[in-house]
């Protein structure tokens, strides 16, 4: 994942004309240290729903892009990470609409690892599981995985859901459990065609 630099920034500046200083409510620094902060968790998030990892670069970029175009007063802290998260569901759903998604799921190849530790671990069960997991995730709908990703993968609050997905705070519970079912339904499938799921 590439940095943006300031370079980067001072060329956004140039294209959006005199209307840059509207457009770029936080400084150099306080961006930078957003963008620290923020920027693993928002790829982890669109490499699960996208699973590639160079769509999620891409979207990435392209969603700190609109975040700072977008130049809108935000309350808090919580507040800028949920529309920074939103955008980015919004780029991946665009992306969905046009095609741009990849069918490639990687498996961990084990190494890195020291010795002791990965004799100790089942690597063949956790690539079995992964794998089984990563079939699951890729037959929900592009809203459920946004929705698993964000509660399970992420830890985000359902005010947090709500907030980045678009729904009402009443409906998130039920749609995570509905999506929950779902994927527990597609586990015990893979389950009874040979695959080990435990």
């Amino acid at each position: 994942m590439r940095d943006l630099t300031v370079s980067d920034i001072e060329r956004l500046r140039a294209e959006a004309g005199d209307t840059a200083d509207a457009l770029f409510e936080m400084d150099e620094d306080t961006f930078r240290a957003f963008y620290d902060r923020t920027a693993r968790a928002l790829w982890a998030y669109l490499y699960r729903i996208t699973a590639s990892r160079d769509l999620a670069d891409d979207m990435v970029q392209e969603t700190y892009y609109r975040f700072l175009r977008a130049h809108a007063a935000h309350e808090s802290e919580a507040h800028r990470r949920n529309s920074l998260f939103h955008i980015a569901t919004n780029i991946a759903r665009d992306g969905h609409r046009q095609g741009r998604r990849a069918r490639l799921v990687e498996l961990p190849d084990g190494r890195g690892a020291a010795p002791e530790l990965a004799a100790a671990v089942d690597v063949a069960g956790d690539a079995q599981r992964r794998t089984d997991i990563n079939r699951a995730m890729a037959r929900l709908t592009p809203r459920e995985r946004e929705l698993l990703w964000l509660a399970y993968g992420h830890g985000s609050s359902h005010r947090d859901i709500a907030g980045v997905l678009g729904v009402k705070l009443p409906n998130v519970k039920q749609l995570l459990f509905r999506a929950r079912r779902k994927m527990a339904g597609i586990l015990r499938e893979n389950r009874g065609e040979g695959g080990e799921v435990s």
